[in-house]
């Protein structure tokens, strides 16, 4: 069992959706034993945004004689390897702004990748990695789920991996984070009793 951990928040140790991931990833370790797990903090590694640079490097880093191509080129690929390799993701996705962290933005421009994760037939798009499962960690300052401010967040990521194949999606949530003290903590609690007492009860 393959597990992939990603962080995207900027604010290190003060981060909700780090904490809850990492507890999420501790849960699952604790109810399987031997799985493997990769991390990969995205706000500390700086893939860079997507550009016609990027796409460029999407060649082989032998193919290319920039050295800042090369390494863009080897992120890339080792980005898609790790995603392709996992049988499970857990991704810590606070809101910024409405959306996602363009640093997350920048890791799916590496993972949804044409004739790899997806293609396109006579009949349309085709997700390929329906083999594999997702826990997204959800925080906001504000209360989003459901509504319209929350599509270019909840509703862009369960899109994008629906996209690529995957319908086994599980939503780990705390929001209303800058409501106060009480709200913040109710909704922290109610994230971790989630993690530890359903998540992983039948496995």
């Amino acid at each position: 069992m393959k597990l992939l951990h990603i962080d995207s928040s900027i604010l290190g140790d003060n981060s909700a959706s780090r904490q809850l991931s990492a507890g999420v990833v501790k849960a699952w370790q604790a109810a399987q034993p031997g799985v493997e797990v990769t991390y990969r903090d995205l706000a500390s590694e700086g893939i860079s945004h997507f550009s016609g640079a990027s796409l460029g490097a999407l060649g082989t880093a032998a193919e290319l004689r920039d050295a800042a191509q090369q390494h863009e080129a080897q992120l890339s690929a080792s980005s898609l390897a790790e995603f392709l390799a996992a049988d499970a993701i857990v991704v810590g996705a606070p809101m910024y702004n409405f959306t996602i962290p363009t640093q997350l933005k920048a890791w799916i421009d590496r993972i949804a990748v044409a004739g790899q994760t997806f293609r396109y037939t006579e009949a349309g798009p085709e997700g390929l990695c329906g083999n594999k499962k997702v826990i997204i960690v959800s925080t906001s300052g504000g209360l989003h789920a459901g509504q319209a401010t929350g599509a270019a967040h909840e509703g862009y990521l369960k899109l994008l991996f629906g996209f690529l194949g995957i319908t086994d999606i599980e939503i780990v949530r705390a929001e209303g984070l800058a409501y106060g003290d009480e709200v913040r903590s109710k909704s922290l609690s109610d994230a971790n009793a989630l993690i530890n007492e359903q998540l992983f009860a039948a496995a």
